[in-house]
């Protein structure tokens, strides 16, 4: 009898833990040009900061210039490679309808 319900609970358990439903919700599909967005966003937001912690005293000059030029140059190449990806984008959309 104690075999049975353990048998039970456990295969219970096991169901509990590995069943999938029918219909999962995974979110939007991951583009490159949304991940590029995103990452946009957190560069702008470490620039924030960085111009923040520079004025209330916690960087030296030399680290905040150091830290600042990195922090804007990859934002120039991420806001380069949006341009890209969004003028290749209409081309490709005319190219479809042809």
């Amino acid at each position: 009898m104690n075999f049975a319900i353990c048998a039970a609970a456990t295969v219970a358990a096991l169901v509990y833990v590995f069943y999938l439903p029918g219909k999962l919700f995974l979110g939007p599909k991951n583009t490159r040009a949304s991940y590029l967005r995103e990452r946009k966003e957190a560069v702008y937001e470490n620039l924030r900061d960085l111009n923040f912690e520079y004025k209330a005293g916690k960087l030296p000059e030399a680290d905040y210039q150091s830290l600042k030029s990195s922090l804007q140059d990859e934002a120039a190449t991420i806001l380069a490679e949006i341009a890209r990806l969004e003028s290749a984008a209409p081309a490709q959309s005319r190219r479809a309808k042809v």
